[in-house]
């Protein structure tokens, strides 16, 4: 992949999956813009810190973003995720170099200053690219492509209705699903197919180099609610079907369709409402609709190899 990517996250242990994925894969990163979600902001920004540290990549701008929702309280998913966001590893102390200036404008930065356009990640709540957008609309036309992590078409992860990242901050994904930005959006009803079962975490801890132990120690405690909640075999792997999807687009099939974000309903705010049959007046986003989950489990056993370099 030749477009210089932007990964905005609240790692979160898919999130630090998908961190890995990238590292790994020596996909072309200006920087990292860490945004509050699965767990506060203090600790998305020292966790994606944390994970540059592990995989040797100091050279990464590493930058503190927004601490809550447009609107709403912020809710967090340390149940998911545990007390640290990264439960199950072993991970080093953050030795980036502290950038004092704010996610928000960092995105700006680089997106008006860029000579081509630039492909964001979203990994989680889009609150630093909603205030990046309503602080500087015009950086909508630098935007290449984005690609989020969020939303369902059928059962919700935090509500019956809505997906985490929707619904911590719906007036924020509502402000970016209406920015005219070619986006391509990965649900819930993707990320259910891609599952780390037994099989494929032994895979992973078998690779054995530093980088694969805490990748299997962190999914080996991230899998259980959802084991429990969902009677799946094996966890959903969400954020790293972004990465999967910049580095490898044949392993997805897309449809474009018209895409709401519910805001103000009592039982179904965050909702992400998906019109098949093109009768509403909602945005027109690509929507992922089968992923080829072998296909991404290769992505990142090739990724994990690659780091027995830091050995």
């Amino acid at each position: 992949m030749k477009t210089a990517v932007i990964i905005d996250c609240d790692p979160g242990v898919d999130d630090a999956i998908a961190l890995l994925l990238a590292f790994g894969s020596r996909l072309p990163l200006l920087g990292i813009t860490t945004v509050a979600g699965n767990v506060p902001l203090a600790l998305t920004y020292s966790n994606a810190r944390k994970i540059c540290a592990l995989a040797g990549r100091l050279d990464i701008p590493v930058l503190a973003g927004c601490p809550r929702p447009l609107l709403k309280p912020l809710a967090t998913a340390e149940d998911i995720h545990g007390a640290s966001g990264l439960q199950g590893a072993d991970l080093p102390e953050p030795a980036t170099p502290i950038w004092v200036q704010h996610s928000v404008d960092f995105l700006i930065e680089q997106l008006l200053k860029a000579t081509r356009p630039i492909t964001i990640a979203a990994l989680g709540p889009l609150t630093n690219l909603a205030v990046a957008l309503i602080k500087c609309p015009q950086i909508a036309q630098k935007i290449e492509q984005l690609v989020i992590m969020g939303g369902s078409m059928g059962q919700g992860n935090i509500t019956p209705s809505a997906e985490f990242n929707m619904y911590v901050d719906p007036h924020a994904a509502q402000v970016v699903f209406t920015a005219d930005i070619p986006i391509v959006l990965i649900t819930l009803d993707t990320t259910h197919q891609v599952l780390t079962t037994p099989e494929r975490l032994a895979a992973i801890r078998a690779i054995d180099n530093s980088v694969s132990r805490a990748a299997a120690g962190m999914l080996s405690f991230y899998g259980q609610s959802d084991l429990a909640r969902y009677g799946l075999p094996g966890g959903p792997l969400h954020d790293p079907c972004v990465i999967a999807y910049l580095l490898a687009p044949e392993l997805f099939t897309t449809r474009t369709v018209k895409v709401m974000i519910e805001t103000a309903a009592e039982h179904t705010t965050g909702r992400t409402v998906v019109d098949w049959y093109g009768s509403s007046e909602g945005s027109s986003i690509q929507v992922v609709e089968t992923v080829d989950a072998e296909g991404i489990y290769r992505l990142l056993s090739e990724a994990f190899s690659a780091f027995e370099d830091f050995e």
